[in-house]
């Protein structure tokens, strides 16, 4: 795959998961939970965030982002307007970072072993931008049946 068009993956599906969060009517249902829905949209995309910032940004851009994946999954309420901001800046990450690299580089082992073994860059990009839609999938279906007036 080439990074041009991995590019444009990370950026319809960063850009969307924006638009996701600006489409809750009521803010604070983002962070609601309900039934066997387990994680709320808030925290999902506080996961996606994490996630790519870890993966893409400090561990192939170099940048100091440090992870904190707990937290991903523990901390409610942030506004919206943060998280707006977070998505930005991760997908300036995204970008920034994919500029730097040729496509050889796609070829190379990625630094770290995230599944039990080595595997390509480009492998684990593909992977990342397949995870993103995944859990972008998960918010809609989130603010669809729970950001509802009752």
């Amino acid at each position: 795959m080439s990074i041009k068009t991995l590019q444009s993956l990370f950026e319809r599906d960063l850009t969307k998961l924006k638009l996701e969060i600006e489409s809750y009517q009521d803010e604070s249902k983002i962070w609601v939970i309900d039934k066997n829905i387990l994680n709320s949209g808030g925290n999902l995309c506080l996961h996606l965030i994490g996630n790519i910032n870890h993966f893409i940004g400090a561990q192939i851009g170099k940048t100091d982002y440090i992870r904190n994946r707990e937290l991903e999954f523990s901390q409610k309420d942030v506004p919206r307007t943060v998280l707006v901001q977070k998505i930005n800046d991760t997908l300036a990450v995204v970008n920034q970072t994919l500029d730097t690299l040729d496509e050889a580089d796609l070829e190379t082992i990625y630094p770290l072993i995230v599944f039990e073994k080595e595997m390509t860059t480009d492998f684990f990009l593909v992977h990342l931008a397949t995870h993103l839609a995944y859990h972008l999938g998960q918010i809609n279906y989130h603010r669809r049946l729970l950001d509802t007036a009752k």
